[in-house]
């Protein structure tokens, strides 16, 4: 079975958020891999592009530059985490019962179907590593509730919850989840994790109207 993706939000950083959802995709009883959002690191890059007036090309590799020291960040803080810089790696830790936090870097550089642009965000490379690796499964976590008042993918965008280029990204056949705070709760009252929590995403148009409270 192919491992279920998680992209752990950049905005869970500096929360306790953070160590609360490592504990619980650390108990996970299925294969997952966990995407590192850019986070702080992310922050710097784009606070600086003006001052240092470094082109869009420079700071999309320096952003996903960033989701690399997030995702060391992450795996430093559960044995069972484990870095991962290539497939092979990857695909040994799910082999012996670890949880590979991809570092996207080596792998995403210069690749011709990602464009260099900050419309491009860990939300969307989240979803280009489903489309590599064949993953029907992706999983966005948020620090914020709101993005569980959306049902269609449409309304995240417009939202601004998730990157413009997420629905043409994400491949078809692939099953979009959303989770934020409050899902967490939940999660934490039935472990271990025995599937991916969160709300399903929908794409189609009809489907993109807000949930009511």
């Amino acid at each position: 079975m192919k491992a279920a993706v998680v992209k752990l939000g950049g905005s869970t950083a500096g929360h306790e958020e953070l160590q609360r959802w490592i504990e619980v995709l650390a108990t996970a009883r299925f294969p997952l891999v966990i995407v590192p959002g850019g986070g702080p690191f992310a922050d710097q890059v784009r606070a600086l592009q003006g001052p240092l007036a470094y082109s869009d090309d420079a700071a999309h590799d320096m952003a996903i530059l960033a989701m690399d020291q997030f995702g060391l960040v992450i795996a430093e803080r559960h044995q069972r985490l484990r870095p991962c810089r290539s497939w092979p790696a990857i695909r040994q830790t799910l082999e012996t019962g670890g949880i590979p936090v991809w570092l996207p870097s080596q792998m995403t550089w210069d690749a011709p179907d990602i464009p260099k642009s900050w419309d491009v965000t860990s939300d969307s490379l989240a979803a280009w590593f489903c489309r590599q690796w064949g993953a029907k499964r992706l999983l966005l976590i948020k620090q914020t509730n709101t993005a569980l008042q959306h049902k269609g993918l449409a309304g995240l965008v417009q939202a601004g919850i998730v990157d413009p280029l997420l629905p043409e990204m994400l491949a078809s056949g692939v099953s979009l989840h959303i989770a934020g705070p409050r899902t967490l709760g939940s999660a934490e009252q039935d472990l271990p994790l025995v599937d991916i929590p969160g709300a399903i995403i929908s794409r189609e148009t009809a489907d993109e109207g807000m949930l009511q409270e």
